[in-house]
């Protein structure tokens, strides 16, 4: 039987956030990979954005669930800090910037689709 994943004290992981092995993602955001079922399309993630760092316009083809960690993110409907959840819906689209740099975790029920790409 595979071991669980656990990550304690999440509120508290930017402190110590250098421990994880993050990999690029986009321009200024780094992503901690937690599961990915290839069947459902389902994944979760991590994501570490850097100050001043984006994620450009997408579309959700499925919920998407951002509980965010630490330091803020921003989208056009506002600005959420530590201790926010934040739940999209299918077909529904945004952009995202953290104008302080903050660390969320992300629940994709199906894949986003980038729909402008930054350079």
């Amino acid at each position: 039987m595979p071991t669980p994943l656990v990550l304690t004290d999440l509120f508290r992981l930017a402190e110590t956030s250098d421990r994880l092995p993050w990999q690029p993602f986009r321009l200024g955001v780094e992503i901690y990979p937690l599961y990915s079922d290839p069947e459902s399309s389902a994944s979760a993630a991590l994501l570490r954005y850097a100050p001043g760092a984006t994620v450009p316009e997408h579309i959700h083809t499925g919920f998407e669930h951002i509980m965010v960690l630490s330091g803020s993110q921003s989208d056009r409907h506002g600005t959420y800090p530590a201790g926010t959840l934040v739940i999209n819906s299918p077909d529904t689209q945004h952009s995202v910037a953290s104008e302080e740099g903050c660390i969320v975790l992300v629940i994709w029920q199906r894949p986003v689709q980038i729909l402008a790409d930054q350079p």
